[in-house]
């Protein structure tokens, strides 16, 4: 993946965690605005993530995006919505980044 590819995969995360975001807004305090906003932005997001399938595999975008959306996500569930892992979905978490990073990285690793 290039910088161009990396940096529309970056676009492609702010926007999913401003979606995630807006629909956490809507669950605690449901409105059609916040409901508009919550799939316009899942929309773009998505419209995104099709380029970079596109331009870069379904495998690696996809696997890519995934992590980084995980991590994101958390920080922003345990940063600012104060929410809290048991330790067990820590793990869960934990070994789903490992996954991830194997799946994404293996064939660099191994050479191709």
């Amino acid at each position: 993946m290039n910088v161009f590819g990396m940096a529309q995969l970056g676009a492609s995360t702010v926007i999913f965690l401003l979606a995630a975001t807006a629909a956490k807004q809507w669950a605690l305090a449901p409105s059609l605005g916040k409901i508009v906003i919550t799939l316009a932005l899942y929309t773009l997001g998505n419209l995104i993530m099709l380029k970079l399938i596109r331009d870069f595999g379904m495998s690696i975008s996809l696997s890519l995006s995934a992590v980084i959306q995980l991590v994101a996500v958390n920080v922003v569930a345990l940063a600012f919505f104060g929410e809290r892992l048991t330790p067990i979905q820590t793990v869960g978490v934990g070994l789903a980044i490992i996954a991830v990073a194997l799946v994404t990285l293996g064939p660099y690793l191994q050479g191709r």
